[in-house]
């Protein structure tokens, strides 16, 4: 190089930096893990709380956890009592009475720690997706683990895995679902690439938890023991999305019509693939079981949820997208929204499992139809529509809800409604479902009728 070319390049300007703006978290960061926490997170006296909290109505509150083996009972009693506690007092009691905390070596200390860890990192400010809602999952689960079906068909191992995945199925929920996550491109869809979001989000946020000093619950396992429950944990969980309901009933209802029992009325469940099978629809049942629940506790639920829903509205008209079904403050349809909803989602599931208990849960059964026929009750008549009108507007009298499934559960849908004579039985042909198909590969848009 001539020295004229070497001063006229050096003469040049430097081009200035851009200025960036703060990073986020990087993506190898699990988003929600470090909020901070409301209390101490360790348990140094001798004694440890009777019931896992500390509360000044504590012998109250012993009378409510006395009744976990019991269908239908009152939650948010017990989250009153536990000063909003109710995932590790119901987790906590359940655990010790099964004798868990023994069979599988969990250290009680770290339990607690766990518990009040992962209660922590619920969003309080959820009106349904809170720590209540996970308590009231975990204790349907145990009431459903005791089926005299069930009886002796799982090991220790597996139903502390069952318990372990009801209480961690929904850890850190945003309040938004799924499809709400997808279409704004939040960080958690890029995360998992669309694919069952928040599901993925609440079993990385949970295994983390597990990590954190005094917490580890699973100390003393072997490392076999550990891969396996992982691997049940995880199946169990990603099972609770929506997205996978129509897939994992007709699974069930092949299971009904197959299955095995042996003399006493016992299911025999030889492999893997059934035992998880039956556990994953059990938490998916137990995910369902509001409206199964007394009608004053189902009626309190559907409020909360539906004030979630509202507030997802609230955010996507702010920000001048679709305001997904049922989200819309202004132009909701209770009533028909909870009756589709049941006959559509929540019956054929519980039927189902009916079936496969008989006649252990016909109780249940009977109570959800109960609720059905109540909101069913409470749709206001329509004024009768003039013959244009019938002409013109048709099907949009019927009542209508999103489920969002992948495309191979399509023909499992339509076999499903092929034999489900439920509302035929009843003459509700005013009910129709709106199905939303999409690739395979981009599955996990989770409608918005789910519990």
């Amino acid at each position: 190089m001539r020295v004229e070319e070497n001063v006229e390049h050096s003469a040049m300007p430097i081009p200035q930096q851009r200025s960036r703006s703060p990073r986020g978290p990087p993506m190898s960061q699990i988003s929600g893990v470090k909020r901070p926490l409301s209390h101490t997170n360790s348990f140094t006296g001798e004694r440890l709380p009777t019931y896992g909290v500390e509360t000044p109505h504590e012998a109250a509150l012993g009378q409510h956890l006395a009744e976990l083996d019991t269908w239908g009972i009152d939650i948010f009693k017990i989250g009153d009592l536990s000063k909003n506690r109710p995932l590790t007092c119901v987790a906590y009691t359940i655990f010790q009475s099964r004798e868990l905390l023994t069979s599988l070596m969990i250290p009680p200390k770290n339990f607690l720690n766990f518990m009040t860890t992962l209660e922590d990192h619920y969003v309080k400010d959820n009106p349904f997706h809170n720590s209540l809602h996970a308590a009231d999952v975990t204790q349907s689960t145990n009431v459903l683990l005791n089926t005299p079906a069930l009886e002796g068909v799982f090991t220790p191992l597996e139903v502390g895995g069952a318990l372990f995945a009801a209480c961690i199925h929904d850890v850190d929920h945003p309040g938004l679902t799924n499809q709400f996550l997808v279409n704004s491109s939040s960080e958690l869809a890029l995360m998992y690439n669309d694919e069952s979001v928040l599901e993925n989000h609440h079993l990385a946020v949970a295994f983390k938890l597990l990590q954190n000093q005094g917490c580890d619950i699973f100390c003393n396992m072997q490392k076999k023991q550990r891969q396996t429950l992982r691997k049940m944990v995880i199946d169990i969980v990603l099972s609770t999305d929506m997205s996978k309901h129509m897939s994992l009933l007709a699974d069930l209802k092949t299971m009904v019509e197959t299955k095995k029992v042996a003399g006493s009325g016992v299911l025999l469940l030889d492999n893997y693939t059934d035992r998880i099978q039956v556990l994953e629809n059990l938490v998916h049942c137990a995910d369902l079981s509001n409206p199964t629940k007394p009608l004053s506790l189902y009626k309190r639920w559907v409020g909360l949820l539906m004030e979630e829903f509202f507030l997802q509205g609230d955010k996507e008209r702010e920000s001048g997208m679709d305001i997904s079904p049922m989200c819309d403050r202004h132009n909701a349809t209770i009533e028909k929204s909870q009756v589709g909803f049941i006959d559509y989602i929540v019956h054929p599931l519980w039927e189902t499992w009916a079936d496969l208990v008989h006649p252990d849960a016909q109780d249940i059964l009977d109570t959800l139809e109960e609720n059905r026929d109540y909101y069913q009750s409470m749709i206001p008549p329509s004024p009768p529509p003039s013959a244009t009108e019938e002409q013109t507007t048709g099907a949009d009298d019927k009542i209508r809800f999103q489920v969002t499934l992948e495309e191979s559960d399509q023909e499992n849908l339509a076999e499903l409604e092929e034999g489900d004579e439920t509302a035929g039985e009843r003459g509700d042909d005013n009910m129709t479902t709106t199905v939303e198909s999409k690739p395979s590969g981009s599955q996990n848009q989770s409608h918005n009728v789910g519990m």
